[in-house]
């Protein structure tokens, strides 16, 4: 089959309106991440309590993209991802106005429903729309529209919060969610699903939210409750009993909610891991980079925004060529070079200190995006077309669970390491702190490079 050069009009719109979901995602996280430190001071709360401003979406997203999946898979991908939009915009306005740590918390679980919507069901649109020919780079140049997202949202963010307030971050989502509701409503074909002949797996949905959130729940939040304290081991217990469960549950039902069939796929399940360790290496880079640099280096949350734009930048130029170059040459070795990258990049940003130069930094960033733009598309691609056309949407649920089930970990070691350093010696802990989570965050990267090399381009 020749290969196909050009998108139709309707396909660059197609891609358009995805694309808008993925920047208006990247935005908000990369937004809200950098001024996380200015709303604890504003709060008057101690970092583990102004965490949960991350955690709680991350969470509920987690718990909820695998049935946001599989719905899109019976009741058709459209409609879920265009309700998306309309719960995130709205919620975002609640975020906005929020009085106290507490309601913002609150509301940030609601808007990480939204967020699953636009995660679950992102691409499997595309590997529908899309032929599996130019499926590298459709999935590139969606990456490229995240890092856009995590580009801009940086110094956008740094600058609303000095000009405005905190708040004024989270107004940003309601233009760009009526804009690509409207595009998506016009342009992104309908699709049935199976929601006639299959039925929703109640109880595999319910078992695996409940042992999931247990488990993320503990691991993020143990080193402040204590390992060995009653309730770390009773979440643990309720993690393993709700998980066991639904192992049962999904291999005897009809319709599963998660098909484990998938995981027989060498490809699938090797690029399921890989994913998983990917973002638990960067998402301790950017849950840690704000506070180096705004508590430990003093610099105004404009400039930080500044400096942090310098790995997505990379990443935003890199991804679509690694991507269209994957559907030539395989992902394997695209994915494993892509792993090493960023393994060095964190290794350098190990050794920062209270005196580094803000140059060294950002080269360092700059390695750190060029690794992860390497590896993102490629990845994604072999994820998706390991998965049969009836099961993109459990596809797409698993890839987004493998970012998000990493990311709440990557912050969960990340705080645990800070939270411990940083007792007795705020000063010298943090500075002790990001370096020992960088080292340990290189090592995980370097163990996802092996993992990649374990997935096959076909």
């Amino acid at each position: 089959m020749p290969s196909k050069s050009r998108f139709t009009s309707r396909e660059w719109w197609i891609l358009g309106a995805v694309g808008l979901g993925a920047f208006m995602a990247a935005l908000d996280g990369s937004i809200v991440n950098v001024v996380v430190p200015v709303i604890g001071k504003q709060f008057h709360a101690p970092v583990a309590d102004v965490e949960w401003i991350v955690t709680i979406y991350l969470l509920v997203v987690s718990a909820t993209l695998l049935t946001f999946g599989r719905l899109g898979d019976m009741q058709g991908h459209k409609g879920s991802y265009l309700t998306g939009f309309v719960v995130f915009a709205a919620s975002s306005v609640v975020c906005g106005l929020a009085p106290s740590l507490v309601l913002l918390v609150a509301a940030r679980g609601v808007q990480a429903i939204g967020a699953a919507m636009l995660y679950a069901n992102s691409p499997a649109i595309l590997t529908g729309a899309f032929p599996g020919e130019v499926r590298g780079r459709v999935l590139g140049l969606q990456a490229t529209m995240t890092y856009l997202g995590l580009t801009i949202g940086p110094p956008i963010g740094g600058w609303l919060a000095q000009a405005f307030t905190w708040r004024a971050v989270f107004y940003i989502n309601i233009p760009i969610s009526i804009a690509a509701l409207l595009v998506g409503w016009r342009f992104i074909p309908s699709d049935a699903g199976s929601g006639r002949s299959e039925r929703f797996d109640l109880p595999g949905a319910a078992t695996f939210s409940v042992g999931l959130v247990a488990l993320m729940l503990v691991l993020d939040q143990g080193h402040a409750w204590g390992w060995t304290s009653a309730l770390a081991l009773g979440l643990f217990a309720l993690a393993l009993v709700a998980l066991v469960a639904f192992l049962r549950i999904e291999r005897t039902a009809a319709y599963p909610m998660l098909d484990l069939t998938l995981f027989a796929d060498q490809r699938f399940s090797a690029s399921t891991a890989a994913a998983l360790l990917n973002y638990v290496a960067v998402y301790t880079l950017v849950f840690l980079m704000p506070f180096y640099l705004i508590n430990g280096r003093g610099l105004p949350v404009a400039v930080t925004g500044l400096v942090l734009a310098s790995q997505s930048l990379v990443m935003a130029v890199v991804a679509p060529l690694s991507g269209a170059l994957s559907d030539r040459v395989g992902p394997r070795l695209l994915t494993s070079i892509g792993m090493f990258t960023l393994a060095v990049g964190l290794g350098l940003l190990g050794s920062l200190g209270p005196t580094t130069s803000i140059a060294f930094v950002v080269v360092a960033l700059a390695v750190c995006g060029l690794g992860t733009g390497v590896f993102i598309a490629p990845n994604n691609s072999a994820l998706m077309g390991a998965a049969p056309k009836h099961r993109q949407g459990i596809a797409s649920g698993m890839l987004a669970e493998a970012r998000n089930v990493g990311m709440v970990l990557g912050v969960g070691m990340a705080g645990a390491i800070l939270a411990t350093l940083e007792r007795g010696n705020a000063v010298a802990g943090l500075f002790r702190g990001v370096s020992v989570s960088f080292y340990a965050a290189a090592a995980v990267a370097l163990l996802g490079m092996f993992t990649a090399i374990f997935a096959p381009d076909a």
